[in-house]
């Protein structure tokens, strides 16, 4: 019973540990919550969230400040902050793979 039970959930099992991990991955909210400001470690997704914020703070107050809104990076600001925080998973995808095509091939229906 085992040795057909486990084979056959193992695309199920890899989809929902790759989507946890995902989820624990992008979280970043709690952390906001419960870490004070003077913490030296943050997680990276609150120091994304972070940085993006005081370069949006920035861009609105750009005029009392005298500075052009043009010169503040802040789309690419953005497009570097998504690349950083999807790094890790974009990696961990290859592994689990193989696990989707054969739940894929699974469920197909012959005929």
């Amino acid at each position: 019973m085992r040795g057909l039970i486990l084979p056959m959930s193992k695309p199920a099992l890899a989809t929902l540990g790759l989507f946890t991990a995902l989820g624990y991955w992008n979280e970043w909210f709690l952390s906001m919550l419960f870490l004070s400001p003077n913490v030296q470690y943050r997680p990276l997704q609150l120091f994304l969230y972070n940085l993006i914020a005081q370069a949006d703070f920035i861009r609105m107050n750009a005029a009392l400040m005298n500075i052009p809104p043009q010169d503040i990076p802040s789309e690419s600001l953005k497009l570097a902050a998504a690349v950083v925080a999807t790094g890790p998973i974009i990696f961990a995808y290859p592994f689990v793979q193989k696990y989707f095509i054969k739940g894929i091939t699974i469920g197909a229906v012959k005929g």
